[in-house]
């Protein structure tokens, strides 16, 4: 399963192949309570059919209705939506929130070929493209990297697909594993028991073989990879915990009860982990929202993952806003 700025890309080359108009729909940054994040990507096609979404639904029928009349930018610029009250009532923008959307018209599908290949090879692809002109480049990101505006240039990221490496093949391991799925993480299991892998039946997961510690090192986890570990067996998790909280992944989690939590951290200050690491797992893993049953505690892990990666995006974006309110206001516009 691919992600979904993988299929938005995706659609877009295969439109351009067929010799229609595309033009691609990126948001730039939001004020209120607008609806989707910056990064947030739409590809339409020249009759109004899209695939994506920059808002809940009410912008994109205005999109549309443009791109059928032919009324959508001919070079790269930005758009503005709800600035004032009326307008974001109209357009559906609650509590009188703003969307500043950065929109180019494609016309070379190569370029797009290329950031589909770099994700799908884990690569942070950061394209940059100049207002007005339509030049664009890219290079390599590091982590962390938001969408921004510097000078006449907008640079947006696209990164490789969330992932979740599961330790644990059992009844939890398969409810987070379908769960996890739907929320767009590329899903990876590793149990090495035998009878674990046998009665394993979960559609769409990949299964890594070998001992929780090499499968770790092996998949060398970056910032867009959560681990955790659930067959409640110290053996095999404590395995998994001592190499992940070394590594980049941005959750590491394990089960177990607050007494047992205290108990493992104890036996991980045996080996070569410091203080730092040790605070960086989470456990008793998810959210306390009294979960008990499998699929109540799958929740509450998705939950917390949820969390975790979108704090760690706010921090991000609230590093560059200063820069990026100075680029904003100094930036020309379309009007809508």
């Amino acid at each position: 399963m691919n992600s979904l700025d993988y299929e938005v890309l995706q659609r877009a080359c295969e439109w351009l192949a067929q010799g229609r108009g595309v033009h691609l729909f990126t948001v730039v940054q939001t004020w209120g309570s607008a609806p989707r994040l910056p990064g947030a990507i739409l590809a339409m096609r020249d009759d109004g059919h899209l695939v994506g979404s920059v808002s809940g639904g009410c912008i994109e029928d205005d999109l549309a209705d443009k791109a059928r009349h032919g009324d959508l930018p001919k070079t790269a610029s930005l758009i503005e939506y709800g600035v004032s009250r009326d307008e974001a009532q109209r357009f559906g923008i609650p509590c009188g929130g703003r969307l500043l959307i950065f929109v180019e018209p494609l016309r070379d599908a190569s370029e797009i070929a290329r950031i589909m290949e770099g994700m799908q090879q884990r690569k942070l692809i950061k394209r940059s493209v100049r207002l007005g002109t339509g030049e664009s480049k890219l290079a390599e990101a590091l982590p962390g990297s938001t969408p921004s505006l510097d000078g006449e240039w907008f640079h947006s990221y696209f990164g490789p697909k969330w992932r979740l490496l599961i330790i644990g093949a059992n009844q939890l391991g398969a409810v987070l594993a379908s769960m996890a799925q739907v929320l767009d993480f590329d899903v990876l299991i590793c149990d090495p028991r035998e009878g674990m892998r046998a009665e394993w039946h979960v559609e769409g997961v990949t299964w890594v073989d070998g001992m929780p510690d090499d499968v770790v090192l092996e998949l060398q986890p970056d910032a867009h990879t959560a681990i955790v570990a659930v067959t409640h067996d110290p053996k095999l998790d404590d395995m998994a915990l001592l190499e992940a909280l070394k590594c980049d992944a941005f959750y590491v989690g394990a089960l177990g009860s607050r007494k047992n939590q205290e108990k493992r951290r104890e036996r991980m200050r045996l080996f070569d982990l410091n203080e730092g690491e040790i605070a960086r797992l989470r456990g008793p893993v998810g959210l306390p929202i009294g979960s008990r049953t499998p699929a109540e505690i799958a929740v509450a892990i998705l939950a917390e993952l949820i969390q975790v990666r979108t704090q760690q995006r706010e921090a991000a974006a609230e590093s560059s806003d200063y820069a990026q309110a100075a680029a904003i206001r100094s930036a020309p516009r379309c009007a809508v």
